[in-house]
């Protein structure tokens, strides 16, 4: 029976979640394995990758084919590492405490790389938000700004309109002020001119010499 190590799918539409499995090589690609021996998450940023190194290198010691992706995340994760040293190992080539060490200090180093991945993408995450925070901050103060001399535009245009309003006005109340004066005064010079006596009038006339 021909054995591969490969992915089947899982998650939902847009957001596929792999398990790594051995299979035969004639069963559908979501259909039956042999057994599980990891999980891939494309879906973070690294990938989130879980692999059971002991099982994937014993498929691959009896001669699992891991397809290209699969390769990838076995290669990634160590496992073609210690096959490749296993197999110097039964050759004589080095002892198990020489293939263990050179496994520790590549993983060491992987991991090592990871984590200035991970970091590199947060400081670049924080460096992006605080952009669009300063963006968006500026674009509130021209708002603001333009508010304020829209306002003070509105304020001047409405300005000339009152003035001329309040000058009306100050017209009125001063005519208003200077009718009662003028009533005043012409009541004043009523009363002192003297009212004409029709009596004296005719006794003027009788007294008046006929020519």
């Amino acid at each position: 029976m021909s054995v591969k190590i490969r992915l089947q799918r899982h998650g939902k539409k847009q957001k596929p979640f792999y398990w790594v499995v051995a299979a035969d090589a004639r069963s559908k690609r979501d259909g039956k394995y042999l057994e599980k021996i990891g999980t891939y998450n494309p879906n973070t940023n690294p990938a989130t990758i879980e692999l059971n190194l002991d099982s994937a290198v014993k498929w691959l010691h009896n001669g699992a084919q891991p397809t290209d992706t699969a390769k990838a995340i076995l290669s990634y994760k160590g496992a073609l590492l210690k096959h490749h040293l296993d197999g110097g190992i039964r050759k004589g080539a080095l002892t198990q405490e020489q293939a263990d060490a050179k496994l520790a200090a590549w993983l060491d180093a992987k991991a090592g790389k990871v984590d200035a991945k991970k970091e590199g993408l947060t400081k670049a995450q924080a460096d992006a938000k605080t952009k669009a925070l300063k963006a968006e901050k500026e674009v509130n103060a021209k708002r603001l700004a333009s508010a304020a001399q829209a306002e003070a535009d509105a304020i001047a245009a409405a300005t000339p309109a009152v003035e001329e309003e309040v000058a009306d006005v100050e017209e009125v109340e001063a005519a208003a002020e200077e009718a009662p004066v003028a009533e005043a005064a012409t009541e004043a010079v009523t009363e002192e001119t003297p009212a004409t006596d029709d009596s004296s009038a005719s006794e003027q006339a009788e007294q008046t010499p006929e020519a």
